[in-house]
């Protein structure tokens, strides 16, 4: 036992230590990795040998004496405050922060907009052209590009999102003209690059998934209007598996009956707790064990596979839904 404990490495050992929390607490702890960090960790554990109880015990138990014996911590200011902001906000929130923090220069351009409130900017894009508010939308996070959204006038938002929607790749020229503009209304000013992707039927989505249910349908109602492929693409975006957690108990029953069990498995492989816990609530306590024993006891499954799984499972959810059998939301009011 001791000569197989002592021959793994230290990643080995951390490996052990996440199989032998669960699948629960660690995914918990792995979605704070970097990329890096998770493919070595995903490489040890799908290779480790079987391990036994009394060698689990014993690496837990060295792992718990590392942490009590560590009598001190020696910081790196800055590592340190850039990992405990993406730990707690995400990698993508804590970017914007961290850049704020740690530049030395100033903010300028777009970048400046991403500190300012939702009604100075609106205030500031009232009097612009659709085009310029489509740019500036596109190029804030969904969520303050809603707020902003909710502030500008019917006319100009309504046009400025179907703008969001058709935007692809814009020449640097049109980024700098774009930032020499705000440099005008905020006093700063930005480097654009050769050409950023920005905008697009995913981008309008996830605005209009944060706006209230009847902004968003009046706004939907129009594209659709100018273009309705578009808005129909736009709308399936806006429905994700997540909705679910807006469904109600007969709506989940009613959809479980349309899905087999082995795409619900794939499906559910890569869903938060909170969608396992709504379609577990809704099937039989039987049911429901069966399917648990069934998640724990799955290999790993490509990302892929799991996103086509539950894009069926929405599909099927929307057909119903256009059949009136259920109530499907593109928010789903989610628990918490």
């Amino acid at each position: 036992m001791a000569e197989m404990t002592v021959s793994l490495k230290g990643v080995e050992r951390a490996a052990v230590v996440l199989m032998a929390l669960g699948e629960s607490h660690a995914a918990e702890i792995l979605r704070h990795l970097d990329p890096r960090e998770l493919h070595k960790l995903g490489v040890a554990m799908a290779n480790l040998a079987n391990v036994n109880r009394d060698q689990i015990s014993d690496i837990v138990h060295g792992f718990n004496e590392e942490v009590h014996n560590q009598s001190s911590l020696t910081l790196d200011g800055e590592n340190y405050i850039r990992g405990v902001l993406t730990r707690a906000l995400g990698r993508e929130k804590a970017r914007g922060i961290l850049e704020h923090i740690f530049d030395g220069g100033e903010q300028t351009g777009v970048d400046s907009l991403k500190w300012m409130d939702a009604s100075a900017i609106a205030g500031g894009l009232r009097e612009e052209h659709p085009q310029v508010v489509a740019l500036v939308l596109s190029s804030l996070p969904p969520e303050q590009a809603a707020e902003v959204v909710n502030l500008l006038p019917s006319p100009l938002r309504d046009e400025a999102l179907l703008r969001v929607a058709i935007l692809d790749e814009i020449p640097a020229g049109a980024l700098a003209e774009l930032n020499e503009l705000i440099e005008k209304q905020v006093m700063r000013n930005i480097n654009a690059a050769a050409t950023s992707k920005i905008g697009g039927p995913k981008r309008a989505a996830e605005i209009l998934g944060r706006l209230d249910a009847a902004i968003e349908g009046q706004i939907l109602d129009n594209i659709k209007e100018v273009d309705a492929d578009l808005g129909g693409k736009i709308e399936d975006l806006m429905v994700v598996f997540e909705n679910l957690l807006g469904l109600s108990d007969r709506d989940i029953q009613t959809l479980l009956r349309e899905v087999s069990s082995d795409m619900l498995l794939v499906a559910l492989r890569g869903a938060d707790e909170a969608v396992r816990q709504k379609i577990m609530g809704n099937m039989s306590k039987r049911a429901a064990d069966l399917l648990r024993d069934d998640l724990e006891a799955m290999p790993p499954v490509k990302l892929s596979d799991v996103e086509n799984a539950q894009k069926e499972i929405m599909a099927a959810a929307k057909r119903l839904a256009e059949a009136g059998e259920i109530t499907l939301s593109s928010k789903g009011d989610q628990l918490v």
